[in-house]
């Protein structure tokens, strides 16, 4: 995300070398080899081309039109105060009305409206990050809006929880000193649907101290899986075991952490990926979608960090790395995630603009679905994609990934088949998507512009998106 302590906004434009686009669907020679290339050819079609905004702020596809459920410092909470800034990851959750929406709020300190530090609700007075809660009816239209949990920092993505809540992860390291009470780094529960249930936040610390980005949770074993947003050294996947007997539900997790062993309860363990017998360092080292590795998994240490971070606890040996880690969800019995670039010059092995990948639990693999070529003209709308972060998987098939990029931002959609294809464009500026997600009838596709603060909710011809020719 943009509050990274390294975002890819202010890398990219050092420029590197390599192919033009998504190698799905652009000029994937030089990376895949020429029989990939000439099997990737046609671009996607999806929805349609999407058509200018009259009003400057989200080109869509014809047929489509979207609403505005909040913006910040302009719509106002129960509470009185304005919408905080830098609305990130997003959970939604079927409501009494329409549609309950969690909102990350990803606030290190200098945005213009911070999330109010609500009585109760607080974990640290000297954070200005937290969450809010957006209750919306049938047609996406805001009904009410307050603060879920604050006092926390950076809160960039999250996950749903198979038993409906929302877990809002802090992208920091950041220790307690100076403003800060208490130190950062956490993954907290947020309940969408009782406020009583989040009084008094507590850290899940048992899900280790580091840059959280995203989780996704496995709805049979109740494993979480996280994605870590870090560089010098890049960061890891993580996977967290329950302990034995444990039944997820709501407070469950919450009562895990309050009790004597709750830092240190299950097992949190790092990703460790091979081909063959060879030791795969870094994740930028796939190159070719259908590229598939095997999965093993290693204890952390210390994983509340007290001297090392936890990702400089490992030798390169002994895992596997992967530059910008970000968004994750829960689908077709895995967990999708996503590594947003990398480059030479930060430690990986080759350079890319995006992957996307699946870890099946069943087979303990991971697999690239999806690469982007090195974007090397990102100012251009010509379909050249990049910098996927936040994802959610379409109920129509494929995948939507929100573009945190240089130049033009979008949300983009990948087909079932690998094809991507634009679904909607920011009219207004550069900044990101952020928080796509799908209400529960599949009707309204939610996604936010993250500066100065869009939450828009997207309605229209929705289908099965076309595949070209195909």
């Amino acid at each position: 995300m943009t509050s990274s302590p390294i975002s890819r906004r202010a890398v990219l434009r050092g420029g590197a070398a390599g192919g033009l686009g998504i190698v799905v669907a652009g000029n994937l020679e030089a990376i895949a080899g020429p029989v990939a290339a000439r099997a990737a050819t046609r671009p996607a079609v999806g929805y349609g081309d999407l058509v200018p905004d009259p009003a400057g702020l989200l080109a869509l596809p014809p047929g489509f039109s979207y609403t505005i459920v909040a913006q910040a410092g302009a719509t106002l909470l129960e509470s009185g105060q304005p919408t905080p800034s830098d609305a990130d990851g997003t959970g939604c959750f079927l409501g009494r009305e329409g549609s309950v929406l969690v909102n990350n709020h990803e606030i290190a300190g200098g945005e213009p409206y911070p999330v109010p530090a609500m009585a109760g609700l607080t974990y640290d007075p000297g954070a200005q990050g937290g969450t809010t809660t957006i209750e919306v009816d049938g047609q996406g239209r805001r009904l009410r809006e307050y603060v879920s949990v604050a006092g926390t920092h950076n809160n960039c993505a999250g996950g749903i929880t198979p038993w409906g809540t929302w877990l809002t992860c802090e992208e920091t390291e950041q220790r307690k000193g100076g403003r800060f009470l208490k130190d950062h780094g956490y993954v907290f529960e947020v309940d969408p649907h009782d406020r009583a249930a989040n009084q008094d936040p507590v850290a899940l610390k048992f899900l280790g101290r580091y840059s959280h980005e995203a989780v996704a949770v496995d709805p049979y074993t109740h494993a979480i899986f996280l994605t870590e947003d870090a560089g010098g050294p890049n960061g890891l996947y993580f996977r967290w075991t329950p302990p034995a007997g444990f039944r997820g539900g709501k407070g469950a997790l919450r009562a895990l952490a309050q009790r004597p062993d709750g830092d240190t309860v299950g097992n949190l363990q790092a990703m460790i990926c091979y081909l063959g017998s060879q030791h795969i360092a870094d994740l930028s080292e796939a190159t070719a979608p259908g590229t598939r590795y095997k999965v093993a998994w290693v204890d952390v240490p210390d994983r509340d960090a007290k001297t090392v971070s936890v990702r400089k606890q490992f030798t390169d040996e002994q895992v596997t790395r992967s530059r910008k880690l970000e968004g994750a969800w829960w689908a077709d019995g895995g967990a999708y995630f996503v590594a947003s670039f990398a480059r030479l010059s930060d430690g990986s092995t080759n350079e890319h603009d995006g992957q996307v990948w699946f870890y099946d639990p069943r087979s303990e693999t991971v697999t690239l679905k999806t690469i982007f070529g090195v974007n090397q003209d990102p100012d251009a709308d010509a379909g050249n994609f990049d910098g996927p972060d936040n994802i959610t998987v379409s109920p129509y098939g494929g995948v939507i990934l929100a573009e945190d990029g240089e130049g033009v931002s979008h949300l983009v959609g990948v087909t079932a088949q690998g094809k991507a294809y634009p679904l909607a464009r920011n009219e207004l500026n550069d900044s990101e998507f952020t928080g796509p997600t799908f209400s529960a009838d599949g009707k309204i596709l939610f996604a936010n512009i993250q500066t100065p603060g869009y939450v828009f909710a997207i309605t229209g011809p929705w289908g099965r998106p076309s595949n070209a020719d195909v």
